[in-house]
């Protein structure tokens, strides 16, 4: 692997030398893409020159997600040591599924699953596992709280039809489970939210009580800890004593915001969890380890076993149950995403991932205090959110962000609650400083400014 290996070197430092002097990019428009670059599988081998030829166009034609001009999506940056940990998983190439084949690796889950049970006050009894991300996360989730409450259908099927409670503002995946699962997206209970996309407890108990009334069986509650849009967090607390009221699983969605666990001064945002029967929240988004990396747990690791746990005497031949994670997994075959979290956690400790908690609300704060100090701009979010969403001089936010990333400006999206389109900028990339933030709002401004023909 010699010559890959230094072609690998070569490509990545000129990427990093690029993504210093071109942040953003301009797109390749998708329909020209084939023509563009030859990705086209032919019958014959091509030269380790024109290899490298288009292997170069692709990396230096792909958004750069690691930038400071990045703001698109729920992750962003790039932790050197988080790197380094999802390299070496490359290199060594274990399947997590037993101890056997994956040795140590084993173990670093374990202890990332454990001190996260400890950090949210679970039960000796708690456990959990890392997934390909919160979607699936979500998925075992709701598998659990099913199978708990409707046991036969492992082997069976459904007898009766059970109900699940979201609020309005959850995360797309929770009705697309509802889907996959068998449950059926009909049995879904979209609850309204306040102004601030938190849920009503008082709606999410009274549809509760209508499904009783008329002999519907619930059984699994979706809480969210960071809407995808607003970060809204839920009141788990509140949520957490209707649940025990009606003996229903509470899930609690931090993917997006759970990481708030790490910090002393936000982590009352999801006060409660530890009364919560699993919890998700994704290492790739606000901690920054490479995509991707979720992390589920369970109060009572017994659930897991009964929803995931298959045996297979030509897999599991060695070691206890604890040690063949593939016992609580979705898959068998699984790529070991817990290297890089345990490189970045082990490097830096749990104050250093504190400080990169706090330090997103810290960016948050200079975009909200910027926005309400300016007045050509509309400010639209809440405080306590690393979801900045506002407008600026009323340009349509979704014309405004396309031709920022047209004209390789910048790259950020916007949302759309209530039929108002405003821009989302969400301050989650660990790298950036209180300067990177003053300066998008600033190529906001010079951009408007000198494109008065676009508007």
């Amino acid at each position: 692997m010699k010559r890959e290996l230094e072609l690998f070197q070569k490509l990545t430092t000129q990427l990093l030398h690029k993504e210093i002097e071109e942040p953003v990019i301009k797109p390749l428009q998708a329909n020209s893409l084939w023509d563009k670059i030859n990705i086209s599988l032919e019958e014959e081998a091509i030269s380790e020159e024109e290899f490298e030829k288009v292997l170069s166009k692709i990396i230096f034609n792909t958004p750069r997600t690691a930038t400071n001009k990045f703001f698109n999506q729920l992750f962003g940056g790039r932790n050197p040591k988080a790197t380094l940990g999802d390299l070496l998983a490359v290199i060594l190439n274990n399947s997590m599924y037993t101890y056997k084949v994956a040795g140590p690796q084993v173990g670093i889950e374990i202890e990332i699953i454990n001190r996260v049970c400890d950090i949210i006050k679970y039960p000796k009894k708690s456990g959990g596992t890392i997934t390909s991300g919160g979607s699936v996360s979500n998925m075992i989730a709701m598998l659990m709280a099913r199978d708990k409450v409707s046991p036969e259908v492992r082997s069976q099927s459904y007898q009766e039809p059970i109900y699940a409670y979201t609020s309005e503002a959850c995360h797309y995946s929770i009705k697309k489970n509802a889907a996959i699962i068998g449950i059926g997206t009909e049995q879904l209970r979209k609850i309204k939210t306040n102004e601030k996309g938190e849920i009503i407890p008082e709606e999410l108990e009274k549809a509760i009580q209508e499904d009783i009334k008329n002999n519907r069986k619930p059984f699994f509650i979706n809480a969210t800890a960071g809407t995808t849009v607003y970060g809204a967090f839920d009141p788990i607390g509140e949520i957490a004593s209707i649940a025990k009221k009606y003996n229903i699983w509470l899930h609690v969605d931090g993917a997006y915001c759970g990481s708030v666990i790490f910090s002393k001064k936000y982590k009352h945002l999801v006060k409660g969890l530890e009364l919560a029967d699993s919890f998700v929240f994704n290492a790739h988004k606000m901690i920054g380890t490479p995509l991707t990396c979720s992390i589920l747990v369970t109060n009572d690791k017994k659930y897991l076993y009964d929803s995931l746990s298959v045996e297979a005497d030509y897999l599991y031949q060695t070691d206890g149950d604890d040690f063949n994670l593939g016992k609580t997994s979705m898959q068998c075959g699984r790529r070991n995403n817990a290297l890089k979290f345990w490189t970045l956690w082990k490097s830096i400790g749990t104050k250093g991932l504190e400080t990169i908690v706090d330090n997103q609300f810290m960016l948050a704060d200079v975009a909200i205090n910027y926005v309400k100090d300016h007045s050509d701009y509309t400010f639209y979010s809440y405080d306590d959110s690393i979801s900045v969403c506002f407008n600026y001089k009323n340009i349509p936010a979704d014309k405004l962000c396309t031709l920022l990333y047209e004209y390789a400006e910048l790259v950020i999206g916007f949302g759309i609650i209530k039929e108002i389109t405003f821009v989302r900028l969400v301050t989650i990339n660990p790298s950036n400083t209180k300067n990177d933030i003053l300066d998008l709002f600033k190529i906001i401004e010079d951009f408007v400014k000198n494109n008065k023909n676009l508007f």
